[in-house]
């Protein structure tokens, strides 16, 4: 794991993170049964991630979502889901670079450098920035960010509560996440890879996984 010492202002250190959920790539038959269930458990942010996704479906996932919680749903693709169904924002990334013509409301952008991050920071109300460590779910999928260069760049303020940490998010490194000043944190493999989409009945492992995370990120 890595040890960072980041001079970080007390209010900083301690501030609540958000706690961000990213779908995982394919459908299945409990997903909507288990995002409610997240979202009564406390989860801050959904971000439905669905790449080359029939807009169809989405559209059935969301209808299956109580209502009450679309306001927390941020959108990948078919960013028309967002008016429709009341949703809380669109998300940029390399399939969706660039948002509807004359489009408002709440805009978030994934970034895999820091440069990307001070060219998208002030454009958007927050930023991915991926991967920050190993990926959980994708072998092989490797974060290009030495311990030495996140400090860095928390000390010169590109890293802040504008970004979000993705990749490789899992309770041994919340720790470090906030003491690096990172203003939430997006978790996807750490939660998924806890229920079988196959053969699982019982979700009750990965409820009480994400009850640690939420604890961990307050």
């Amino acid at each position: 794991m890595h040890k960072l010492q980041v001079r970080r202002r007390c209010t900083l250190i301690f501030a609540q993170m958000k706690l961000i959920l990213l779908t995982p790539p394919t459908f299945f038959v409990e997903e909507h049964i288990i995002i409610n269930a997240l979202f009564e458990e406390g989860l801050d942010i959904l971000h439905i991630r669905k790449p080359d996704s029939e807009p169809i479906f989405c559209e059935r996932l969301l209808k299956l979502i109580d209502s009450r919680w679309h306001k927390r749903i941020v959108v990948h693709d078919h960013f028309y889901l967002k008016p429709e169904f009341g949703l809380k924002g669109i998300h940029l990334n390399q399939r969706n670079p660039q948002p509807p013509k004359n489009y408002r409301g709440q805009l978030s952008r994934t970034c895999h450098t820091f440069d990307e991050v001070q060219q998208w920071k002030a454009k958007c109300d927050y930023v991915f920035l991926s991967p920050i460590f190993d990926s959980v779910s994708r072998s092989g999928h490797q974060s290009p960010f030495t311990p030495k260069s996140l400090e860095e760049a928390a000390e010169r303020g590109i890293i802040d509560r504008k970004v979000v940490a993705v990749g490789g998010v899992t309770p041994n490194n919340l720790g470090l996440i906030r003491n690096l000043g990172f203003g939430g944190a997006a978790v996807l493999g750490d939660i998924w890879t806890r229920f079988d989409f196959h053969s699982s009945s019982s979700y009750k492992e990965l409820i009480n996984h994400f009850k640690i995370l939420r604890s961990l990120s307050e």
